[in-house]
């Protein structure tokens, strides 16, 4: 009889139990497409290309390194090389805390990797772009890094290959970044006189200054499949002409249709045709044949 009634016995609150499994950083990936997660080991293993809807992911210099050689073994060449403010540049932030911000993000000096290994067991230097550091914009030392890579070859008459990832010029170094495109040609021509084979890589996307200059110059252009290529943006040439663009400019298969790029290619693919081409530019050369034309 001592006890309480039921309806009047304290209640204990429920209390969830969370039974969520936190991820660990770096094991999922999400498609920025479909929103599919991937394990990132799955992802890489596929070229960083979603097996669910194709969607190519924009990838590190290093990977691209790792993609085009022989069995992803390549020496850095050129480390060391460090931009300053030669305008002494400041808009929201100064140019050299974005410098600083982009070098440890990426572990990079700047938005380009030069490496040099072999494809096919022939030797090849490589020049990849960054769009992680900056967009992979072209300044002072990208322009130079590109440049050295072109006398590389030259001067070791093997094949160079870049592979471009960029929105352009870097505003921030103004007219010291606008020389870059002249630089970069002038150094390419020197390969083309020589006979030296040069094969460029569009990557999404291939912008501005840089397929302004030395991005167009190759003796082969091949697209990854749906990159964006072109000088200025849709968006500015729809205002500037004042009328609609096509369904497609400036991707990839639109630049092929109009003569711009030689090939379009998925990005499992590239490493196959590239390590062809580069035997037949390097096997030709050895029978005596100083230009292929393709």
């Amino acid at each position: 009889m001592g006890n309480k009634p039921w309806y009047k016995k304290e209640r204990k609150p429920l209390i969830a139990q969370d039974n969520s499994i936190e991820i660990p950083p770096g094991l999922v990936e999400t498609c920025k497409n479909c929103n599919e997660r991937l394990y990132t080991k799955q992802l890489a293993e596929n070229y960083w290309v979603c097996p669910k809807c194709d969607h190519h992911h924009r990838i590190t210099s290093r990977n691209w390194l790792e993609i085009l050689f022989d069995n992803s073994e390549f020496e850095v060449f050129d480390q060391g090389i460090y931009t300053t403010n030669p305008l002494k540049f400041y808009d929201s932030k100064n140019y050299v805390d974005r410098l600083d911000a982009a070098r440890k993000k990426t572990q990079l000096d700047d938005a380009c990797l030069n490496g040099i290994g072999k494809m096919n067991g022939h030797p090849v230097v490589v020049s990849a772009l960054d769009f992680f550091f900056l967009g992979g914009s072209m300044g002072s030392v990208v322009g130079e890094k590109v440049t050295r890579a072109a006398e590389k070859s030259l001067k070791e008459k093997i094949p160079l290959v870049t592979v471009s990832c960029s929105g352009g010029a870097r505003m921030q170094e103004g007219m010291f970044s606008l020389m870059q495109m002249a630089k970069t040609s002038h150094a390419c021509g020197k390969l083309r006189r020589a006979g030296v084979p040069f094969i460029s890589i569009l990557a999404d996307p291939s912008t501005a200054g840089v397929m302004a200059s030395f991005a167009s110059l190759g003796d082969i252009i091949i697209a990854e499949q749906n990159a964006l290529i072109g000088f200025a943006g849709p968006r500015v040439i729809a205002q500037t002409i004042g009328g609609e663009l096509p369904e497609g400019f400036q991707r990839a298969n639109f630049c092929k249709e109009h003569g711009m790029v030689d090939i379009v290619l998925h990005r499992s693919q590239i490493p196959v045709i590239l390590r062809r081409l580069i035997s037949m530019f390097t096997e030709s050369a050895d029978q005596g044949t100083n230009h292929i034309s393709v």
